[in-house]
């Protein structure tokens, strides 16, 4: 009984569900990236790699658990970010003057869309491309 349901994709799996697992796992995250805003760039450099692969990295965990559809779209997402804000903080990406800003709008912007917009057009779960809410 409990197997077949901890292997069927929606709620019960998602981390997103579950009130003190979505604070730790995103919006302790998302703290750490907004302070990072207020902070030089080696900290901010730092705050925003780590924040982002890590959430990145959930989203990919909880797309595997559940099969939360934006979560397919997000991690990676959050992980080129990741990517981006590690290069142009090591100054081996050149965006210019406004790189953070350019970084940190495209991180929020897209991560608002890849989280709203799949949702609105493929359901909240799928699993093997079967659509399941």
């Amino acid at each position: 009984m409990l197997g077949d349901a901890s292997n069927s994709p929606g709620p019960g799996r998602d981390l997103l569900c579950s009130g003190p697992s979505a604070c730790l796992l995103w919006c302790v995250p998302w703290f750490a990236f907004a302070v990072g805003f207020r902070e030089p760039p080696v900290w901010r450099t730092v705050l925003w790699t780590m924040s982002l692969t890590f959430m990145g990295l959930v989203c990919l965990l909880n797309a595997s658990r559940c099969g939360r559809v934006h979560c397919r779209f997000t991690g990676p997402f959050l992980i080129l970010c990741a990517v981006a804000s590690l290069g142009y903080g090591l100054g081996l990406l050149p965006l210019g003057a406004s790189g953070w800003k350019w970084i940190g709008a495209v991180t929020i912007i897209g991560a608002i869309a890849l989280t709203w917009i799949p949702e609105v057009l493929l359901g909240r779960y799928r699993r093997s491309g079967t659509d399941v809410a």
